[in-house]
């Protein structure tokens, strides 16, 4: 975490969701501390995609407060907010299978208008994830799994985000491929400051590479606490763990 982890990317208070007349996520409070890599963990069902969702303004909010780097954007549109520098990488990739893998990248770029930095971004990210380079002409629907996660990673990283959120980064991905992906995500984290919001199914992984978690339950935070110390609590390594 760098030295001005103190503040606050993204403070969320008492944020209610309802879908359809049931309360998704009740009084749910957390922060994300700039530099920092923050993951939410949970049960299927949690409310954990939700919390994403409603952050990065697909789902409005039935109350509460979210707060981007000191300002508020609860019940903003989608678009204003990754103007603001928060990027939402979605689950299941949702990349768009008929377009190149370059072309894709560039879609990520839509909101910028400094040409000729983009190109140099689409050089970085290509440097990045060397297996986009290589395949930058492929058309997005032929890559693996793994590739295709890379390739959502690269087209949020192509608006200069200032706070990536990622939702199920390793879900359904083979596990060498999974360990390139968390190492690539920790290095933007240690290299380029980028502060990471984590919803993450393996637990263990989630929490090896985070500084603080949430763990939600039924919509609402039922332990937080720096990774080292959850990871070690017996209801976290019974639930969780598979301990």
């Amino acid at each position: 975490m760098t030295e001005q982890a103190a503040h606050m990317m993204l403070e969320i208070s008492d944020l209610e969701v309802l879908y359809g007349g049931i309360r998704a996520l009740h009084h749910l409070s957390m922060k994300v501390p700039m530099g920092s890599i923050v993951t939410l963990i949970g049960a299927n069902g949690a409310g954990k995609s939700t919390t994403l969702r409603t952050i990065s303004g697909l789902v409005p909010p039935a109350a509460g407060s979210i707060r981007f780097d000191n300002q508020e954007i609860a019940g903003w549109p989608a678009h204003k907010i990754v103007a603001q520098g928060l990027a939402h990488v979605p689950e299941g990739r949702l990349v768009f299978p008929e377009l190149s893998v370059k072309e894709n990248l560039m879609m990520g770029a839509y909101l910028r208008r400094d040409r000729k930095e983009i190109a140099g971004e689409l050089e970085w990210v290509g440097e990045f994830f060397p297996r986009l380079k290589e395949r930058i002409g492929q058309l997005a629907g032929t890559l693996s799994g793994g590739e295709q996660q890379m390739l959502a990673i690269g087209r949020a990283l192509m608006g200069r985000p200032r706070c990536l959120m990622l939702d199920e980064p390793s879900l359904g991905i083979a596990p060498i491929l999974v360990e390139t992906i968390f190492a690539r995500l920790v290095e933007l984290n240690q290299k380029r400051g980028l502060t990471l919001l984590l919803v993450e199914q393996n637990a263990s992984l989630a929490l090896k590479v985070s500084n603080y978690a949430y763990v939600l339950e039924t919509g609402h935070i039922h332990l937080e606490g720096p990774s080292t110390e959850l990871k070690n609590r017996p209801e976290i390594q019974a639930a969780y763990l598979g301990h």
